[in-house]
């Protein structure tokens, strides 16, 4: 029998925030959020490396992405819905403006973009792609709506010098 593991994701880790944060509520300034952010993935590229951090933090997104899609995310009977709801929720939750430039349903393939993105927008240009979490964050709610396993790249990034991220999605089954 395996152990317990002692932080396997459930959506009561993340707390009544209510009751634990009376004064401060559910916000903070994005600082705070990309100094957790950069400093565990400079801590684990140095540990890991970097191919298995690139992998973790994309499987750390997928797995956010199912979960906001559950808890988050109404059910749509139609994608036009459900971009509507995904654009709504996302610039409501200060997370980003989302866009869908491109929509091809029959074939499973989409570009969007996600303007003034929490994990880079406004950072320095460093000549690669950081947002690694976002593809798979954007691959778990794609695969929620349309059951199909996707596979999602980002190929414009702010930190490339581009003023928004786009990302390319396609299934993979």
């Amino acid at each position: 029998m395996q152990p317990a593991r002692k932080f396997q994701f459930s959506w009561d880790l993340l707390g009544d925030i209510p009751l634990g944060r009376p004064n401060l509520g559910g916000s903070m300034r994005l600082e705070i959020y990309r100094l957790m952010q950069l400093s565990l993935r400079d801590v684990m590229e140095q540990a890991i490396g970097e191919e298995e951090t690139e992998r973790l933090f994309y499987d750390a997104g997928k797995l956010a992405g199912n979960q906001f899609y559950t808890h988050i995310l109404a059910k749509k009977p139609s994608f036009d819905q459900f971009a509507r709801e995904i654009q709504d929720t996302f610039k409501e939750m200060g997370i980003g403006v989302v866009r869908f430039e491109q929509i091809d349903l029959e074939n499973g393939a989409f570009v969007l973009t996600v303007s003034e993105d929490l994990d880079c927008s406004g950072l320095p240009e460093l000549g690669y792609e950081i947002c690694t979490y976002d593809e798979g964050f954007i691959a778990g709610l794609l695969e929620n709506f349309t059951g199909k396993r996707f596979i999602v790249k980002e190929i414009d990034c702010w930190c490339t010098g581009d003023r928004t991220c786009r990302f390319s999605a396609v299934a993979a089954d």
